[in-house]
């Protein structure tokens, strides 16, 4: 079976980039995390190390493919390599699509290696401790770790758009991690609000102005259903989760299709 070059030429640029070394001190850090936690736990050691396990994945894993859309698509810029990648006779899109799926299929093996090293580690960490309330490693951890293959895909792809359109690595740097903060938070603190509503003078105007952002940003803590692995319950699945992950989903091809489009109408100097 034959490798499209792009493909090809990304996973090469990813391993001289050092992706296994990065994966591996982050398969160490989510372990140490979740094992310490759980020692340091006075109850439900399984519910707490897969809780901790969890969250350092999902913020490592947006954060690792930002930083390799920064070697992969930035950078091509930065350093004028497109001098040599965009002069062969085939459409722009295909050194962007090829170099996204790339790394997608190396973070979605990622996520999967983290995802069974870290059931094992639940499962060592709760023999011959019985929990009032045992944690689920079959279909509700199966469902919470595609929400988050979700979640990632969202933010890959925001990434890539704003590497073809901006003009410094640095924007694509901080742009990604505010788009990640503001999309992950604004919908708890929504709720927070509506139940809090003395936090904030005029919580109800605060609160109308900040729901404003779901018309530009999907609700990625919506993504984020980590209760049904942790309490082994599928009922407490948000009842329209899979409009979040629809919406969510579309959004990301919608980025990536402007940014294809932005990179066949970008002038190069």
């Amino acid at each position: 079976m034959r490798i499209d070059p792009d493909i090809s030429s990304a996973l090469r640029l990813m391993v001289r980039a050092r992706f296994v070394t990065i994966s591996v001190v982050v398969l160490i850090l989510t372990l140490a995390f979740a094992l310490l936690s759980a020692m340091f736990s006075g109850r439900q050691p399984a519910t707490v190390a897969l809780d901790v396990g969890l969250s350092i994945i999902r913020i490592c894993l947006p954060f690792i493919g930002m930083l390799f859309v920064l070697e992969l698509i930035s950078r091509e810029f930065d350093r004028r390599f497109f001098l040599t990648s965009l002069t062969y006779p085939r459409p722009r899109s295909r050194l962007l699509l090829g170099r996204l799926i790339a790394l997608g299929g190396m973070l979605t093996v990622l996520l999967a290696l983290l995802a069974v090293v870290l059931a094992g580690l639940v499962v060592f960490v709760g023999n011959g401790y019985e929990q009032a309330t045992p944690v689920s490693l079959r279909l509700p951890y199966l469902i919470t770790i595609l929400f988050i293959l979700v979640d990632v895909f969202v933010v890959l792809s925001l990434s890539a758009l704003l590497a073809v359109v901006a003009s410094t690595p640095s924007f694509v740097l901080v742009g990604t991690i505010g788009f990640a903060l503001i999309s992950r938070s604004f919908s708890t603190v929504v709720e927070l609000l509506q139940r809090e509503s003395w936090l904030v003078e005029k919580s109800e105007g605060y609160r109308s102005s900040i729901e404003l952002l779901r018309l530009f940003v999907p609700d990625l803590a919506a993504l984020d259903v980590r209760m049904i692995a942790l309490y082994g319950r599928l009922e407490l699945l948000p009842q329209n989760w899979l409009v979040h992950v629809g919406s969510a989903i579309a959004y990301g091809i919608a980025l990536i299709g402007v940014a294809v489009w932005a990179l066949n109408h970008k002038r190069f100097t």
